[in-house]
C-alpha cells in the first residue's frame, strides 16, 4: 500500500502510523474537499519530545466542503477511536480562502483537542476562542510547516501581518503570565522562544531558543536550565519551578516583546 505522507522519514518514528492514519480518514472524510495537511508545532521545529510534547495537525479544505464533514472529521479524528500516541492532538480545520490571506482573526472551521492528556473539546464557533494562538501557528507554518498531504504549505497559507503577529505574541506572553494550568517550564520557553522571534525574525524550537537566551541573560540562566531539565521530563513528573524568578523572567519578556512591537508599529 503507498504511503500517503509526502515524507513520512522526517517524522518522529513514534508518530509516522498516526499520522498516516490521521491523513487516511482526513482524505477520506473531505474527498475531493481536501487541500493540504501538515504538522505546525514541535514537529514542524523539529523539537518533538515524546511524552511530553503534542501533536499539531492544520488541515486546510476547499470553502465549499459541507459542515457536516467538518463536524464528522471532529468525531473521527479524536482520541480514542484514532487512539492519540503524543500526549495530545490540537488540530484545526480552515478554509482555504480564509488562509490565504493574513488575518489577525482565529478564522477556523474546526479547533480540535483531544487525548489522554488533553481534555476532548470540539469548537466550530472561532469567534469564541482567543485568536492570538492561531495567529502564532499560522505564522509558524508558513515558515516551517512539515507538509504531510497535498499542496505544498506556502502555496496555501498567508503569514500573518508583523503588526499582527507581534500583537498576538504580546498577547501570548500575558496568557502564559497570568493564564490557570501552564506547566512553569512550560512558561519560561515559551518566554525564550518569543523573545528569540524578537531577535532573529524566525521561530526556533524551544530548546534551542531557550539556549539561546541563557547565553545572553546570564542572570536567568539558572532559571532557564531548570526548565530545560524539566521539559525532558514526562508532564506528570514535570518540576517545580520558583513561582517568584518564573514571575521575574516572564515581566522582562514581556517588556522585550513590548519593545519589538513598538518598533514594529514604528515602521
Amino acid at each position: 500500500m503507498t504511503c500517503l505522507l509526502v515524507d513520512p522519514q522526517s517524522l518522529p518514528i513514534e508518530l509516522r502510523p498516526y499520522l498516516e492514519d490521521l491523513v487516511q480518514r482526513a482524505r477520506a472524510g473531505c474527498g475531493s474537499h481536501l487541500v493540504s495537511v501538515f504538522a505546525v508545532g514541535s514537529i514542524a521545529l523539529g523539537d518533538y519530545r515524546h511524552g511530553r510534547s503534542d501533536v499539531d495537525v492544520t488541515v486546510v479544505v476547499d470553502p465549499a466542503v459541507p459542515a457536516q464533514v467538518v463536524r464528522e472529521l471532529a468525531v473521527t479524528l479524536a482520541h480514542p477511536t484514532l487512539h492519540c500516541p503524543a500526549a495530545g492532538l490540537e488540530l484545526v480545520v480552515y478554509d482555504a480562502d480564509f488562509v490565504a490571506r493574513p488575518s489577525d482573526r482565529a478564522g477556523y472551521l474546526l479547533d480540535l483537542n483531544t487525548g489522554a492528556l488533553l481534555p476532548n473539546r470540539a469548537s466550530f464557533d472561532s469567534t469564541r476562542s482567543p485568536a492570538f494562538w492561531y495567529v502564532i501557528d499560522r505564522s509558524i507554518a508558513h515558515q516551517t510547516g512539515r507538509l504531510l498531504h497535498g499542496a505544498p504549505v506556502r502555496q496555501v497559507i498567508a503569514p500573518p501581518t508583523r503588526r499582527d503577529l507581534f500583537a498576538a505574541i504580546l498577547t501570548s506572553v500575558r496568557e502564559h503570565t497570568d493564564g490557570a494550568g501552564h506547566l512553569a517550564d512550560n512558561q519560561v520557553l515559551n518566554g525564550c522562544r518569543s523573545v528569540a522571534y524578537c531577535r532573529t525574525g524566525s521561530w526556533l524550537a524551544k530548546r534551542r531558543a531557550a539556549q539561546l537566551i541563557a547565553t545572553s541573560e546570564a542572570d536567568f540562566q539558572p532559571l532557564i536550565d531548570s526548565a530545560l531539565r524539566s521539559f525532558e521530563r514526562p508532564r506528570s513528573a514535570a518540576l517545580a519551578l520558583p513561582t517568584a524568578d518564573v514571575q521575574s523572567f516572564m515581566a522582562w519578556v514581556r517588556e522585550r516583546v513590548e519593545e519589538a512591537a513598538e518598533t514594529t508599529a514604528d515602521q
